[in-house]
Parts: structure tokens; C-alpha cells; sequence
């Protein structure tokens, strides 16, 4: 909470960066913590600790599987969101992250993107697909090293 020169409250939000007075209770930067956590000075401290700790913990396991196959990227921002639930700064992360990938996705639904895209993956399908007739006319179905 922040509290500007009038002595009411405002809010800033994790949708914006501007101040408003008006705004839903899950929007807001900083902890999401319990009202009786957020009371005592050392619970408050054990609770951020553990919510690092988990996140920590949730994000190790997205790195682990970002080169096997799995979903590491999305249990990366899962941990990102846990550590969101207590840090303003992984508010703020995921927000910026929130904003790039709509601003992706509404860039990809633009119909000259969306035909752009459909043409250089067809020109590389047919790319692949005539070095592939090519080999096989050139050497057969035979493979250029020997096993066994």
C-alpha cells in the first residue's frame, strides 16, 4: 500500500504501473499472506522464507527438466508464481512476462503474420522433403555409415 499526499489509500496494481484507489484485492503488489501472518514480524519472516523456499525448490525442478522432456518452462513461471505470492518483484516478473506474451499472441493472430508464417513453413517443408527425394535417388535408402 502506498499512501499519497491526500492520506487515503491507493493501490498500485500488478496490471499497471499508475496508482489507482479503486482496485481488487488480488491485484495489488506485495504479500498475499494471511492477515495474522502478515500481524507478527517473525512469522511474517518464516512465512517469505518458506514461500522462497518452495518457489525455489518448484523452479530447480523446471530447470532439471528444461532439457529432458516435460513442461520446464511452465513449471519455471509456476515457481515464479508461487514466489509471486510474497515478492513484488516476481509480481512485477510475471507481469512484464504477462504482457510480452499477449502482446506475442496478438501479433501472431494478425492475418499477414499468420500468412507470412504459413509461407516460410511450407517453403521448408518442401525444402526438407526434396533434400529427402534427393538423397534417395542419389544413394538409395541405404544410410552413409555402416553399423555393425
Amino acid at each position: 500500500m502506498i499512501a499519497p499526499a491526500s492520506g487515503t489509500l491507493a493501490y498500485m496494481t500488478a496490471e499497471s504501473d499508475e496508482m489507482t484507489r479503486v482496485v481488487a484485492r488480488d491485484s495489488r503488489l506485495g504479500s498475499r499472506a494471511p492477515a495474522f501472518v502478515q500481524r507478527s514480524r517473525p512469522l511474517h519472516a518464516i512465512w517469505r522464507a518458506g514461500i522462497f523456499v518452495v518457489g525455489l525448490a518448484v523452479i530447480a525442478g523446471g530447470v532439471i527438466l528444461l532439457p529432458l522432456p516435460g513442461p520446464g518452462w511452465l513449471i519455471i513461471f509456476g515457481g515464479m508464481a508461487i514466489w509471486g505470492t510474497e515478492f513484488v518483484w516476481a509480481q512485477k516478473v510475471l507481469r512484464w512476462t504477462r504482457r510480452k506474451v499477449t502482446e506475442a499472441a496478438r501479433a501472431a493472430a494478425d492475418p499477414r503474420v499468420r500468412r507470412r508464417n504459413l509461407v516460410i513453413g511450407s517453403v521448408a517443408v518442401a525444402a526438407l522433403a526434396g533434400l529427402a527425394i534427393w538423397y534417395v535417388l542419389s544413394f538409395g535408402f541405404t544410410l552413409p555409415w555402416r553399423l555393425g
